[in-house]
């Protein structure tokens, strides 16, 4: 019964079910029609009027999704070159600094091979093997002693200038004074030695890393730039040996003497190698007892 109404129903619907797929072929056929002028499918135009906005939408995801990735991609290779640059520049900056000490260990020890080769005293080359750390003395290690000959109150120099005086010895070391401790001294000159006159002492001046003269006439002339050299009057250290450079001048007058401030020629805060002197000043002759016009062979009267 129910099956005998269902096909009556078909039979019923079927002209409407025709007349339906008629019009909607009618209506395709239409919108597939061309344009006249344009040449444009109207069916297509308004198709892709309709998901026109879809498919930006997409084309903008699929395009800043991309983008995104790419850039991401790009961030990974800058940060690999990014490393790879900074380890070649630290290995550059490495050799760098490798070959400017080679290049100052060379200019050094070139400075050492010159003062060997120079005439006077016989040098023992030593290397600084400790540095004093308190703030109340400047003294240095050096790694030669007593079995190499050296005693005490020899000086100790550099081709750049002195640098102090031996204080104590073991047999395979020795300390040495800098002339820059405020208990080291020398006597020194403005200039030539026999060519000025302004003959004075130098000093340390502690911490300072300066040295001071003294005692330099008010009316010698002075002035910055001028070399210090010594004059040997202090039994230690040799006459014409480099002290450094005057780099400021209180002017004194005819009663006061100069200040004077002077820079050691010396590298004394990079020492690395230094020299010795063998050196031991010449006896001086023993002053006369009695006066030249005494005659030493008559009798004292208190000798009677």
């Amino acid at each position: 019964m129910a099956a005998t109404r269902t096909q009556k129903e078909i039979r019923q619907r079927a002209p409407i079910w025709l007349v339906m797929l008629l019009f909607v072929n009618f209506v395709v056929m239409a919108l597939d029609a061309r344009e006249r002028f344009t040449q444009q499918q109207t069916f297509k135009g308004l198709v892709q009027a309709v998901f026109s906005p879809v498919q930006n939408a997409t084309s903008w995801v699929s395009s800043t999704g991309g983008g995104f990735f790419n850039e991401i991609l790009n961030f990974r290779a800058t940060a690999r070159e990014n490393e790879t640059l900074k380890t070649r520049l630290a290995q550059t900056e490495l050799e760098l600094r490798n070959i400017q000490e080679a290049k100052t260990e060379n200019y050094r020890l070139q400075g050492l091979l010159a003062l060997k080769a120079e005439p006077g005293a016989e040098k023992v080359f030593a290397r600084v093997i400790a540095r004093d750390a308190s703030v109340w003395f400047n003294t240095i290690m050096i790694n030669r002693g007593s079995s190499s000959g050296i005693g005490l109150n020899m000086p100790v120099i550099t081709p750049g200038g002195i640098v102090g005086r031996v204080v104590a010895v073991s047999p395979v070391t020795a300390q040495v004074m800098l002339i820059t401790d405020e208990k080291a001294a020398a006597g020194a000159i403005v200039g030539q030695l026999g060519g000025s006159g302004a003959l004075g002492s130098v000093r340390g001046l502690g911490n300072s890393g300066l040295v001071e003269m003294r005692y330099v006439s008010g009316l010698q002339k002075v002035e910055t730039g001028d070399y210090i050299l010594t004059t040997g009057q202090d039994g230690i250290y040799p006459a014409g040996l480099n002290v450094g450079e005057v780099i400021e001048v209180k002017n004194g007058t005819a009663t006061q003497p100069h200040q004077i401030y002077i820079r050691p020629s010396a590298r004394l805060d990079q020492l690395t190698e230094v020299a010795v002197l063998l050196y031991r000043p010449p006896q001086r002759p023993a002053p006369e007892q009695t006066l030249p016009n005494v005659d030493k062979t008559k009798p004292m009267p208190s000798d009677r």
